[in-house]
């Protein structure tokens, strides 16, 4: 059942029509690799550069976190990125695992990360799984999907 949606769903992001993203990162990773493309978005989100990690997403990006979902960049902007920057900003990732994929112009990046830190005057260590998918443009990828699983570390 999983491998049919993310088929019908990989094939709706590539018909997608290129966009060019907004801010001036876009511009810097167009010529990127995906992975540096999700490192950028990382960097700006711990960087709290708000503008940076919106221009690497495209306008239809879908965001799974937590058992929710936003299904717009605009959507994402309004409602969870600024705990996304904060968080980011107040704790430490160190990539554990990273693999890539893909073919013509969609590709995904498989990450496992450690995350450590204070947020909230709470202690944080947590392993996040990650899945970005992405779609070439005229300008450069575009991470279309996001989604995020964490656990407790022990």
């Amino acid at each position: 059942m999983a491998l049919p949606l993310l088929i019908v769903f990989l094939a709706a992001a590539a018909a997608v029509p290129p966009q060019s993203p907004g801010g001036d990162t876009g511009k810097v990773v167009a010529a990127a690799q995906p992975t540096q493309v999700v490192a950028a978005f990382h960097a700006a989100l711990a960087g709290g550069d708000r503008n940076a990690a919106l221009s690497l997403l495209a306008p239809e990006v879908v965001i799974f976190e937590a058992g929710g979902a936003e299904v717009s960049r605009e959507e994402y902007a309004l409602h969870h990125l600024d705990a996304d920057l904060e968080l980011s900003r107040a704790t430490r990732e160190r990539l554990v695992e990273q693999r890539t994929g893909g073919e013509g112009g969609v590709a995904w990046v498989l990450s496992r990360t450690a995350t450590s830190g204070n947020f909230r005057g709470q202690p944080v260590s947590s392993n996040v799984t990650e899945t970005a998918i992405l779609r070439r443009t005229a300008t450069g990828w575009l991470i279309v999907h996001m989604h995020w699983s964490s656990q407790k570390s022990r």
